[in-house]
C-alpha cells in the first residue's frame, strides 16, 4: 500500500514525485513510456521555463527526472489498464498483470497535440513543426510562418505570432473560420496575415529545418461565400493576397515556403481510462481547480489533462507541487 501513486511522468508527474519525496510520502509514479518527460522529449528547444533559456527539451525532461531520482521517487514502467475508485484505497491495474494500492491518486498523463498525419510531420517536429505558438514563436522573429486549422487555437496562434514573424498564412481546410468573432476581428487587424482558404496541407518539406508545405485545394464553394461560424459579417481573402485563384481546380497542389509550420488542429486529453472515474468536460478534460482537486476524494489531476487556461512546462510542474499539498492534506485529514 503506497501513500501515493502517480500516473504519467511529465514535467506534472516528475514534479509531484519530486514534491511528495520532500514531503515523506511513499510514493509510485508509473508511467507507459520508458523515458520520462512527456512531451518536452520532443521538443528541439525550450526558452521559457525559467532559468533555463534555450535549453533541449530532451535534456530539460532528464533533468526533471534526475531530480525525481535523487528525492528517491520509485518508478514503474507499464501501461495503466484500469483505475478503481474503492474510497480509503486507490487501485491501479497495468496490462502486465500487476495491481498497486495507494492512499491518493495523482493524474498526470498529459494531453496530445492532435497531428495532421502528413508526411514530414513527425520527422520535423521540433525543427520547424510546432503545436504551441507561445512556447516556439520566438524561433521564428522576423521569418515566414504558417498555422493550420480554423478554431479558436488557430486564430490565436495566427495573432500571436503576427507580433514577430514577417509573414503569417492561416491555413483552413474551408471557406469560413470556427474561431469566435472576436479573434476574428483582432485577425482582420493583423496586416502580415493572410488566409489561405479551402487548402489542405499535403506534405511538410526541408533539410535540416522545414522550408515548406505542399498544399491542395479542398472542395467547396468559393472562399468567403459563407458567413463566419459567428454569422456577423463575411470575411473573404482579399483578391491580391491570395495565392491562387479561388477559381482554381480542386486538388490542384501549390508549394508554400515557409520557416516554421504551427499545426492547431486540436488536443486530446489522455484521459479515456479516467472518465468513468472522475468528472471530466466536454472535451475531455478533467474538472479540477488550482487545487487540482477531483470530484473524487483522494484523486487530483495535474498537468495538461486538467481543467485549464494555460497549458506550459511551468504550469504543468506547478500543479504537481500543488496536487501533493492536496493530498498532504487529505491524508493528515484521514488519520
Amino acid at each position: 500500500m503506497y501513500d501515493m501513486i502517480i500516473i504519467g511522468s511529465g514535467p506534472a508527474g516528475l514534479s509531484a514525485a519530486v514534491y511528495g519525496k520532500r514531503a515523506g510520502l511513499d510514493l509510485l509514479v508509473i508511467e507507459a513510456k520508458p523515458m520520462c518527460g512527456g512531451q518536452i522529449l520532443n521538443t528541439y528547444e525550450v526558452d521559457n521555463y525559467l532559468g533555463l533559456p534555450g535549453i533541449n527539451g530532451f535534456d530539460l525532461g532528464m533533468k526533471f527526472k534526475e531530480h525525481a531520482d535523487a528525492a528517491g521517487a520509485e518508478f514503474r514502467t507499464a501501461l495503466v489498464r484500469a483505475v478503481r475508485d474503492e474510497g480509503a484505497v486507490k487501485i491501479v491495474e497495468t496490462a502486465d498483470g500487476n495491481e498497486y494500492r495507494a492512499r491518493t491518486l495523482i493524474l498526470a498523463a498529459g494531453a496530445e497535440h492532435a497531428p495532421l498525419g502528413v508526411p514530414g510531420e513527425k520527422e520535423y517536429t521540433g525543427k520547424g513543426v510546432s503545436y504551441c505558438a507561445t512556447c516556439d514563436g520566438a524561433f521564428f522573429r522576423g521569418k515566414d510562418t504558417a498555422v493550420v486549422g480554423g478554431g479558436d487555437a488557430a486564430v490565436e496562434d495566427a495573432v500571436y505570432l503576427a507580433r514577430m514573424c514577417r509573414k503569417v498564412y492561416l491555413i483552413h481546410r474551408r471557406d469560413s473560420l470556427r474561431a469566435a468573432g472576436s479573434l476574428q476581428e483582432k485577425l482582420r487587424a493583423c496586416a502580415n496575415v493572410e488566409i489561405l482558404w479551402q487548402r489542405t496541407v499535403q506534405s511538410i518539406y526541408g533539410a535540416e529545418q522545414v522550408q515548406g508545405i505542399k498544399l491542395a485545394r479542398a472542395a467547396g464553394p468559393a472562399p468567403g461565400a459563407e458567413l463566419l461560424a459567428s454569422g456577423a459579417e463575411l470575411l473573404a481573402a482579399d483578391a491580391e493576397t491570395t495565392m491562387a485563384d479561388a477559381q482554381g481546380a480542386e486538388g490542384r497542389t501549390e508549394d508554400l515556403a515557409v520557416d516554421g509550420v504551427f499545426i492547431a488542429v486540436g488536443m486530446h486529453p489522455n484521459t479515456e481510462m479516467f472518465r468513468d472515474i472522475v468528472r471530466c468536460d466536454e472535451q475531455g478534460y478533467i474538472v479540477a481547480g488550482e487545487d487540482c482537486a477531483t470530484d473524487k476524494e483522494g484523486i487530483f489531476a495535474a498537468g495538461d489533462l486538467r481543467t485549464k487556461p494555460v497549458r506550459q512546462i511551468i504550469t504543468a510542474a506547478a500543479d504537481g507541487a500543488c496536487a501533493v499539498s492536496s493530498a498532504e492534506r487529505y491524508l493528515a485529514a484521514k488519520k
